[in-house]
């Protein structure tokens, strides 16, 4: 059994498989220059057809018009013709006369020209004969409805028409005499061919003009075509010089052409957007290396500190029970220290994650009040002052905000005199947002470190810090919450004057002001 064999393909899919090819390799220039020519050849060639039907009819009507004219211009005694062998009177009447040499003697001869004579009654004679161009002869009913026509002096158009000989004449037809007389009408006819041939060379003349027009726009268009598409192809060369490193690259905007403008704002766009989506990458990548760098760091000291009181122990510690103790209180400590960093890492990345929060219309001031004697606690010695505003009401997550508060007062309380210090919180509005400011008396922030203050792991003193138990994530963490709820945090301090943090809340609705102050 034969192998099944694949029917062949049609042609049309060959071509068109060729023209995608082709379309898809050739360039927007060759494409633009090569429909333009088609659609340049195809308005020719319609201007030709159209000009050569309309010149030919033109000729057509020109022929007729004058050959009319000349049929009623001639006078209807030159319409007469001898009879042939002798004969005295003709059908039409008139003159004749015989040399008796069966020749015909005639008043009229018109060179290139056939003439013919008829009336009502279809009958008909060829006046030139075998002398001159002969005439076609129509049916005996088209003679009838001519003839009537011209009796009603209603005009008969031209007509196309073959004689015996199979060549094409263009006849007309006329009665020159007054119709009382019965005087014959007469149908002239003159070959169609030499009309024909000079609207041919006509046609040429337009074709040959027509290839040598193409040809020089050809030349001129493509100049102006590879000019035009200019600014084009310095976008494609810049786009060909863009990369991850180079997204610095920017197209000019004006170049003259408008949709090639257009192309370049939305190019420059997209770079531009690319650029900082790169820039946010990679510091976001670099954030993440300094991350896990000091979390690493600060989770390996507790775990080493750990470490170094166990093996304490396996040497024999944990029989004397006071090293016992110490190192279980020790190991305690760090063990808490563990904890809070893990807790405070967990709530960064939940941060970072934009998780749903609770939104509660709070009360600033009444939150502030119901903190003020852990405040208070916290402080110890200090001096601890508020300054509120009343019915200021903010839509956020109280527990998150409690931290916020409580981030910023342990840190003004970390730094600031046990005896001498003093710490006041204000609440007032500022127009549609709510101003916090926490501010203290302390040893100030020196200028080098306040653009880094908000970082996660950064410390101004990592000794003291450690020492006090923190990580470095306090003011993060209050920066990520502050932003979460809409609103920034701002810093300003002086060495060994002081620190203010300063948050700024968008209120929910409008309010009426009341100041309390209560220390």
């Amino acid at each position: 059994m034969a192998a099944p064999t694949s029917a062949p393909q049609p042609k049309y899919c060959y071509f068109h498989q060729l023209h995608q090819r082709f379309s898809q390799n050739s360039s927007l220039r060759s494409q633009l220059l090569t429909r333009s020519l088609f659609v340049l050849a195809a308005l020719l060639l319609f201007i030709g057809i159209l000009q050569f039907w309309i010149m030919e009819s033109f000729l057509y009507r020109n022929q007729a018009k004058t050959m009319e004219e000349q049929l009623m211009s001639m006078p209807p005694v030159w319409l007469g013709v001898q009879a042939r062998n002798g004969a005295s009177n003709l059908p039409f009447g008139g003159q004749s006369s015989s040399d008796g040499r069966g020749s015909n003697n005639r008043l009229l001869y018109i060179p290139d020209r056939s003439l013919a004579l008829f009336d009502k009654d279809a009958t008909y004679e060829d006046v030139f004969g075998e002398d001159g161009l002969a005439s076609p002869r129509l049916t005996a009913a088209a003679y009838q409805d001519i003839a009537d026509r011209l009796n009603a002096h209603e005009h008969v158009p031209y007509q196309l028409v073959k004689d015996n000989e199979g060549n094409e004449q263009l006849i007309v037809f006329a009665s020159p005499g007054p119709r009382n007389r019965a005087a014959p009408m007469v149908q002239m006819g003159v070959a169609t061919q030499p009309i024909h041939d000079l609207v041919m060379r006509q046609l040429l003349i337009f074709v040959g003009l027509s290839l040598l027009a193409m040809i020089t726009g050809l030349i001129l268009y493509a100049k102006v075509l590879r000019r035009t598409l200019h600014p084009l192809s310095n976008i494609v060369e810049t786009v060909q010089r863009v990369d991850a490193g180079s997204l610095g690259e920017r197209l000019p905007v004006i170049q003259g052409q408008q949709e090639i403008d257009q192309l370049a704002f939305s190019f420059n766009g997209m770079l531009e957007r690319l650029e900082d989506s790169f820039e946010a990458e990679r510091e976001s990548k670099q954030q993440m290396q300094r991350f896990l760098s000091d979390a690493s760091h600060e989770l390996r000291t507790p775990l080493t500190s750990i470490h170094g009181f166990i093996e304490v122990l396996q040497r024999g510690a944990a029989t004397n029970r006071e090293q016992l103790n110490s190192a279980l209180s020790s190991m305690y400590g760090e063990s808490v220290r563990i904890n809070k960093l893990v807790e405070d890492l967990l709530l960064l990345t939940k941060l970072d994650q934009a998780p749903e929060r609770i939104q509660e219309v709070i009360a600033l001031d009444g939150l502030l009040y119901e903190m003020q004697p852990q405040l208070v606690m916290m402080a110890q010695d200090r001096k601890v002052h508020l300054e509120l505003t009343a019915k200021l009401y903010i839509v956020g997550d109280p527990h998150k905000l409690k931290q916020v508060i409580l981030n910023l007062f342990q840190n003004a309380v970390q730094h600031t005199d046990p005896q001498h210090g003093f710490i006041t919180i204000t609440c007032f509005a500022n127009q549609d947002v709510a101003e916090l400011t926490v501010k203290d008396n302390g040893t100030g922030i020196e200028p080098e470190h306040i653009d880094h203050i908000f970082e996660r792991f950064y410390r101004t003193s990592s000794s003291r810090s450690r020492k006090e138990g923190g990580a470095g994530l306090g003011l993060a963490i209050t920066r990520s919450i502050v932003e979460s709820h809409g609103g920034n945090i701002n810093v300003y301090s002086q060495v060994s004057i002081g620190t203010s943090f300063i948050i700024t809340l968008p209120l929910c609705k409008e309010s009426k002001p009341t100041t309390v102050s209560k220390s």
